[in-house]
């Protein structure tokens, strides 16, 4: 029999489990595709930065293919409706009995796949679906009342205890070389309507593939990892794995990196040193996300996990809105978060938490907008981690930081850019202040903000703050 494999945020050939069933059980050879949904992307908020690199490392996959004779089909249409109709026509054509997908977990993905997997099974063919987007599947992990964790600590606890009983963990091989099908590959397209404008820069800071994600794993193991939890927070350093973007469309999986990390501490999960064992703890962040956004898929609709925080009135200032969106708020960590972000695609974790609470508590805009926006400039924009993440600077969401808990921008800048370095980077207009006075501008006499080309704070934290516990407050 010949099989379909159906590619979307797995972009590998390593350790893809569906890839790897498909041509274990596929005699007659298998045929690869993927499906160009430009519309559905644009309805999700992809930004051009997110789908160039999709279509990157789409490319260099198809390469990768190739030379094990699996040729790469493309089929385009503009929303997910139009996959089950496209890939079975595809599968009868190239005559496949069968399709192979890895699951997907977000609202709209999952019915597109329930859709797909009816289609295929009404006309006689059979469908194979895994889990491979998590080490541990979302649906494994449960409260002793069956509940789904809504509290990151406890279900780390359970996450582990469960990978301990499922020890040990293994990856899946590359697929070796079929005979050569009598099936040309389709190119991968260089843009797509809607998606015209990729930056160079962007392009520049983020090379494409599967082997560049492996090169970035080994290189962070090597000189990275020990100091991680010491380095991690600061953004001037490059301290962090920088794999977030190959995580995204799956050009790595998690359980390579997991096993990288615990090969590192000595086989570890739970004890030994801190460097792995910090950038585990991330990974399983990453897991609680998808675990609760198949618990909980409104999440997946716009719609706060605490219920109750929909009555919170938003400030709606579009003037205020594009300052944030600009870098032009008067709070220079703040500023430089976002202009790292416009221009290279990425922002720091500990910028991203700043910023995403300047945005909520200080200037109280809706966290929606914040999440749109980051979405549609992130490289590595990811439903469950985005909205999880801003869902937590908003004190909306699960494992909240109570609402009263609100950063303070300047003392952050000040523990994590001491010496203003991250700032100089991206505000070049401060690049002359002293490093004790270039966090906080409030304290800046007359006639030095009048020489910096810089604006003046558009809030004053210290009432902002009150104005937004208030607010909280009065949802009893």
């Amino acid at each position: 029999m010949r099989s379909l494999i159906w590619f979307r945020n797995d972009l590998r050939i390593t350790d893809n489990t569906a890839l790897y069933h498909a041509c274990a059980r596929s005699d007659q050879g298998v045929i690869a595709v993927f499906h160009v949904s430009p519309k559905q992307w644009q309805s999700h908020d992809w930004g051009p930065n997110k789908v160039d690199f999709v279509l990157r490392c789409l490319a260099v996959l198809k390469e990768s293919l190739e030379v094990r004779g699996i040729p790469l089909k493309i089929i385009q249409g503009d929303r997910f409706s139009d996959v089950p109709a496209a890939l079975l026509k595809l599968a009868k054509a190239v005559q496949c009995g069968a399709l192979f997908f890895n699951r997907e977990y977000e609202v709209n993905e999952a019915k597109r796949d329930a859709d797909v997997t009816d289609a295929f099974e009404n006309a006689g063919l059979a469908v194979h679906a895994y889990h491979d987007q998590t080490v541990i599947p979302p649906a494994d992990i449960h409260t002793a009342n069956g509940d789904i964790y809504t509290v990151f600590s406890p279900f780390k606890r359970k996450w582990i205890d469960t990978l301990k009983q499922r020890q040990p963990l293994e990856l899946r091989p590359t697929p070796k070389k079929q005979a050569p099908a009598k099936v040309k590959s389709d190119d991968v397209p260089t843009d797509v309507k809607h998606y015209r404008s990729f930056s160079d820069a962007v392009r520049d800071h983020w090379p494409a593939g599967e082997t560049e994600a492996k090169r970035r794993l080994t290189r962070f193991i090597n000189a990275g990892l020990d100091n991680y939890k010491k380095q991690r927070d600061l953004p001037a350093l490059h301290g962090t794995s920088s794999l977030s973007p190959y995580l995204a469309c799956g050009a790595i999986s998690a359980r390579q990196c997991l096993l990288a990390a615990m090969e590192a501490n000595n086989g570890r999960l739970d004890s030994g040193k801190q460097g792995p064992l910090t950038w585990i703890s991330e990974l399983i962040w990453r897991e609680f996300y998808r675990h609760v956004m198949v618990g909980f898929p409104r999440v997946c609709r716009y719609q706060p996990f605490k219920e109750n925080t929909t009555a919170l009135k938003w400030n709606d200032d579009d003037a205020l809105f594009e300052r944030w969106c600009e870098g032009k708020t008067g709070v220079p960590i703040v500023d430089a978060a976002q202009r790292q972000l416009v221009q290279t695609g990425w922002m720091h974790n500990r910028l991203r938490m700043i910023s995403a609470m300047y945005l909520t508590k200080d200037l109280f805009i809706d966290w929606r907008r914040g999440e749109s926006f980051f979405m549609q400039h992130l490289v590595d924009g990811d439903l469950a981690s985005n909205n999880g993440g801003w869902q937590w600077s908003a004190s909306t969401g699960t494992d909240a930081a109570p609402y009263f808990r609100i950063f303070n921008p300047y003392t952050q800048s000040e523990r994590f850019d001491p010496d203003g370095a991250f700032i100089r980077q991206f505000c070049p207009e401060l690049k002359d202040v002293d490093d004790g006075d270039i966090h906080d501008p409030t304290t800046w006499p007359p006639l030095m903000q009048q020489a910096l080309d810089y604006p003046e704070p558009v809030v004053n934290h210290k009432q902002a703050r009150l104005r937004a516990i208030a607010a909280f407050k009065a949802l009893g």
